[in-house]
């Protein structure tokens, strides 16, 4: 992954100088006019983060934005600290929700109650460098695009709060204006695991009205449903060599660290959709099937581990049987074969076992790696994020 160095870009870097002078009022906004960013924030248990959410964006050296928080009955004080915030920033703006609906229809709240130009959904757990609004408004002004997508650093916390690492996820800066060279791209922005994620973008608004595009329930992959639609016909992208968005990953509050049933399913349904774009594109190459393949493993072998857990309810009989339909599936024999596993030495052994369709292996391994998770998470963790 190439390196982003920041002082390469600062020609490119946009900073609120004398050219706004005048056009804001106090508060940073333009008076009568629509705001050029609109930040929504779908809110639920996180009175403990929200305020350095808003903070960060109130700190931005780009003042045209507002602030659109979707309080989804939140059981805490989220709101209520959003409200204080809004009573000194006329930018913030809180939305109530009457009953409990869950992050895609809180999003889809906030795209009905944009007025901005560009949309972002931004996690209120998480924070922004102070820099991010201006940086993506600079690449727009070179390259009108649909959507904007910028890299991140995860920080893993402990069950008591304290930072254990870092993982900085940095894509190479490019603005594509070709939508041949756009889609091929797709794959590699995948394998970053950059193309799945919502908060690492920002959408033209007016697209995803005109196109009435809005985020399924689907729970674990709301976001990469969402963008395999956005992303089908879309013409211009921005992608900035830069690491502004700070993603928390909480051991004891992250929902991919709680048991869900659903977990294979909904994956398998991720590589299928993202297969099938490849297709609608013409472009489902060798190397996309092998890409496709080492990430459909790696889910068989997230798969294989939580099926040791006891709520999964299954015996080992029933791991064995599962493998053995696993093994006849038409999506496994497309991608399995074609798979590899790059600089991941577990993965590498799994693909093997999975390739001579051993389902005892299989078995062994997942167990291997359910008791390293249990027991060495903050381990298991750094081998998952390829540290």
């Amino acid at each position: 992954m190439k390196q982003c160095c920041r002082e390469d870009m600062r020609a490119a870097q946009f900073t609120a100088g004398p050219k706004y002078k005048g056009e804001y009022d106090g508060m940073g906004s333009r008076e009568g006019a629509k705001p050029y960013f609109s930040i929504v924030m779908p809110t639920f248990g996180v009175e403990n983060y929200i305020a350095k959410a808003i903070k960060s964006i109130q700190k931005q050296d780009y003042p045209d934005w507002e602030i659109i928080v979707v309080d989804d009955c939140s059981p805490d004080r989220s709101a209520q600290i959003a409200e204080g915030a809004a009573e000194t920033d006329k930018r913030i703006r809180i939305v109530h929700h009457k009953e409990n609906q869950g992050l895609s229809a809180a999003r889809n709240t906030g795209i009905e109650e944009a007025k901005g130009k560009y949309i972002w959904f931004m996690d209120p757990d998480d924070y922004v460098d102070s820099d991010v609004l201006g940086q993506v408004k600079a690449s727009l002004e070179k390259n009108q695009a649909e959507v904007v997508m910028f890299g991140l650093s995860e920080e893993y916390y402990d069950k008591k709060g304290s930072l254990q690492y870092t993982h900085s996820i940095c894509p190479s800066e490019f603005l594509y204006t070709n939508q041949e060279e756009l889609r091929k791209a797709v794959i590699h922005l995948e394998r970053q695991t950059l193309y799945g994620y919502a908060w690492n973008k920002i959408y033209d608004l007016e697209y995803i009205k005109r196109n009435r595009l809005r985020y399924k329930d689907v729970k674990l992959i709301e976001d990469i449903v969402f963008n395999i639609q956005f992303f089908m016909d879309i013409k211009r992208l921005n992608i900035l060599g830069i690491m502004p968005y700070h993603y928390a990953k909480r051991l004891d509050a992250n929902l991919t660290n709680k048991f869900v049933p659903e977990y294979f399913a909904v994956h398998r349904k991720r590589i299928e959709q993202l297969f099938r774009q490849h297709l609608y594109w013409g472009i489902c190459t060798e190397e996309v099937k092998e890409i496709l393949g080492s990430l459909y493993g790696r889910y068989i072998l997230s798969a294989l581990e939580r099926h040791c857990d006891h709520r999964s309810g299954m015996n080992t009989i029933q791991r064995l049987k599962w493998c053995r339909r696993l093994f006849k599936q038409g999506l496994f024999s497309e991608l399995i074969p074609e798979a590899k596993a790059e600089d991941s030495r577990t993965l590498s052994v799994a693909l093997v076992f999975l390739r001579r369709k051993s389902a005892w292996l299989c078995l062994l391994m997942g167990r291997g790696i359910y008791i390293v998770r249990k027991y060495l998470p903050i381990i298991y963790s750094k081998v998952k994020s390829g540290r």
